[in-house]
């Protein structure tokens, strides 16, 4: 009977650490998600759009590309083009808008582009996804660009979408060759792309003045038949 009852007991006090074990985990989850949330609410301070607070429900179906679905659609005035950070800077753009979610594009897919400026130098170009979830690609810079390891990178804004000055990504591999016009220059994005599960949508920019309109190629003068001279 004694050895019956510390088997149970010893049961009773196994199924008790699980128990601490698996609440010490949720309370440490919990903890980094509210420090999150507390970063996030400074960034949205300083931010100088409005922005919306989302969450990310899952990763997109297709295992090629570099999506997340968010739980805010355009019942919460979420609309395709608009950016989406995190603490740390951006993350990607709402590429879908659905009334209750929203498909955002992250900066690592290879269909997504942004235009970068680096801080050292002032030297503006365009990065480039490369769809490996991890690093991007700066390209057609030249070989001889001023361009150095550790630059960082931050949106330019001349396209109208991005806030100007938010970090984008840090330069982590050149290749320079003197065979090739352009250098291979490799980035790590700022942001958490993969880690966090909070996110900021920004607004549009209501001071900046609507793109004009692409005017019209002019018409070419329809060709006409030479007349023959009369001798």
């Amino acid at each position: 009977s004694s050895q019956v009852q510390l088997q149970r007991e010893n049961e009773t006090l196994r199924e008790k650490q699980l128990q601490s074990a698996r609440d010490l985990v949720t309370l440490d989850a919990l903890a980094a998600e509210n420090a999150h949330l507390r970063r996030l609410t400074e960034a949205r301070e300083r931010l100088p759009r409005k922005s919306t607070l989302a969450e990310i429900l899952y990763a997109g179906r297709d295992p090629f590309s570099r999506k997340v679905i968010i739980d805010k659609g355009a019942t919460d005035g979420i609309q395709p083009g608009l950016p989406v950070v995190d603490d740390v800077g951006i993350i990607g753009q709402v590429t879908r808008a659905y009334p209750l979610l929203a498909e955002v594009t992250l900066l690592t897919d290879k269909d997504h582009a942004i235009p970068v400026q680096v801080v050292r130098s002032g030297l503006r170009g365009v990065a480039y996804g490369t769809g490996d979830g991890a690093t991007l690609d700066l390209r057609f810079m030249a070989a001889n660009a001023d361009v150095l390891n550790g630059d960082v990178l931050v949106t330019s804004g001349i396209d109208g979408t991005y806030p100007p000055g938010i970090p984008v990504a840090r330069v982590a591999r050149i290749e320079r060759d003197a065979a090739y016009a352009f250098a291979k220059i490799a980035c790590v994005p700022a942001a958490g792309t993969d880690r966090h599960g909070q996110v900021l949508v920004l607004g549009k920019d209501a001071n900046l003045p609507a793109a004009p309109d692409a005017e019209p190629a002019p018409a070419r003068p329809a060709k006409g038949k030479r007349s023959r001279k009369r001798e």
